[in-house]
């Protein structure tokens, strides 16, 4: 899946997500902002952002809110995308919501309680996102929701340390990637890559980034456009290789799941404990997007300190390289910013999030990046993602988002999602396939 940004469950909720919580105090669905005892007004936004990041992201808000005295309160869901086309048809929608795939924002915008966007987040985004996000967040022509975030996919995780005791290298193309496999295990008798699949409602979508990704590498951006627009099938061709050179990796038991046990063991592995089996060197691989980089900052490398992120530290990362070295188009994700209200205060925030002060503020706290070209990649909080918000900012890079995040809510966060768990548990590639493509019938 395409988060999308998929780091909301990366860590237990933290006390200040607790304390939002609390201090909403009355219904998701009073939009329009709420005033409290001393007459100032809170906005209340919801999105599937749990834990230490939704810590963050309610930070992200304190000088607005001592500039605007609007206050600001995220709470987060774990069963997010489960539960809020019930909310809004029901009534209970929040003034604001962070939505993680274009594919559920499209669901949301037919039940036609999301409002159109401002003529200034409109601005904002043409001027600092650029016409494909924009494009992300419109329906029928009519613009409704700004980007907020962004993630690079498609990175392999990796110990420094570890491939110069092994004298190995970062491979350059697919093949060479398939070689340094087959050599770590070789020289360590242990399995070379872990992987987690569990994620609650939304378990399966880590498999899908690595399909995403295998489609962008092996058959083009051009496959890949028509993947998601359904006019290549899961049935057809490239889909099938796709899952094929995935599964030399995940079916295998002599290269899955390092640190946790066999092939069937990802579909119970939470998809961010893979961090701690990198860290402490246990996991010599895996493959995640850029805000995995946030869950190093919770864990211990094998020396019980903190995890360094860097060329020559305990960890850091490579793009997914493609069958031919030099040549790459990367997939990324994010969120957007959908408003149930056209009340002023809320205007202000959605307004507010599609700025670079916003990005700037949020990217500073650490463990993210952002595409706004108006925000500044230094203040990323390591050289990794300092790299990663450049390569995202960098007109000339190909990139497309997340697949997933694009289908139909009944594919792209439905079939497709179940059908990776199910691969994982032994069903046959071909009935996965047809499976899958059976989710746009429903």
């Amino acid at each position: 899946m395409g988060m999308s940004q998929r780091y909301r469950l990366l860590a237990p909720v933290g006390l200040l997500a607790v304390g939002a919580i609390a201090l909403a105090g009355c219904a998701e669905g009073d939009s329009g902002g709420t005033s409290g005892s001393g007459g100032e007004t809170t906005v209340r936004i919801s999105g599937g952002i749990t834990g230490s990041e939704a810590d963050l992201l309610n930070q992200s808000f304190d000088q607005f809110t001592k500039d605007t005295g609007i206050k600001v309160v995220y709470t987060g869901d774990k069963s997010f995308e489960g539960n809020i086309v019930t909310k809004v048809t029901g009534g209970d929608a929040p003034d604001i919501a962070i939505v993680p795939q274009p594919g559920l924002l499209k669901t949301l915008i037919g039940t036609g309680d999301v409002k159109k966007a401002s003529d200034t987040v409109s601005s904002n985004v043409d001027q600092y996102w650029g016409e494909d996000w924009k494009s992300y967040g419109s329906e029928d022509g009519t613009f409704y929701a700004a980007p907020m975030l962004a993630n690079l996919k498609g990175y392999v995780w990796y110990s420094p340390a570890k491939f110069k005791e092994w004298g190995v290298e970062v491979p350059k193309t697919l093949d060479q990637l398939m070689t340094l496999t087959a050599t770590i295990q070789q020289k360590t008798g242990a399995a070379p890559w872990c992987a987690g699949f569990a994620s609650g409602d939304a378990s399966g979508w880590p498999g899908t980034d690595w399909i995403e990704d295998m489609v962008l590498r092996q058959s083009g951006p051009d496959v890949y456009d028509q993947w998601v627009a359904n006019e290549v099938k899961f049935t057809d061709a490239p889909i099938k290789e796709a899952f094929e050179a995935t599964g030399k990796i995940l079916l295998n038991p002599s290269y899955v799941n390092a640190g946790f046990g066999d092939v069937k063991s990802i579909n119970s592995v939470a998809f961010a404990d893979v961090a701690a089996k990198v860290a402490d060197g246990s996991c010599p691989m895996t493959h995640q997007a850029s805000f995995l980089s946030s869950n190093f900052l919770t864990v211990k490398n094998a020396s019980g300190g903190d995890v360094k992120v860097a060329p020559d530290g305990d960890v850091y990362a490579f793009l997914l390289p493609g069958v031919t070295e030099g040549k790459l188009a990367v997939e990324g994700g994010g969120e957007f910013v959908t408003t149930f209200s056209d009340d002023a205060n809320v205007q202000k925030v959605a307004e507010f999030m599609s700025t670079p002060d916003f990005a700037n503020a949020r990217v500073k706290l650490g463990g993210v990046i952002s595409a706004n070209k108006g925000a500044d990649p230094s203040l990323a909080s390591s050289e990794f993602l300092q790299e990663a918000m450049k390569v995202v900012q960098d007109p000339n890079t190909t990139l497309r988002f997340d697949a997933s995040d694009l289908m139909p809510a009944t594919v792209g966060s439905g079939s497709f999602w179940k059908g990776m768990v199910s691969w994982i548990d032994g069903t046959p590639t071909d009935q996965v396939l047809s499976d899958i493509q059976t989710g746009y019938n429903n």
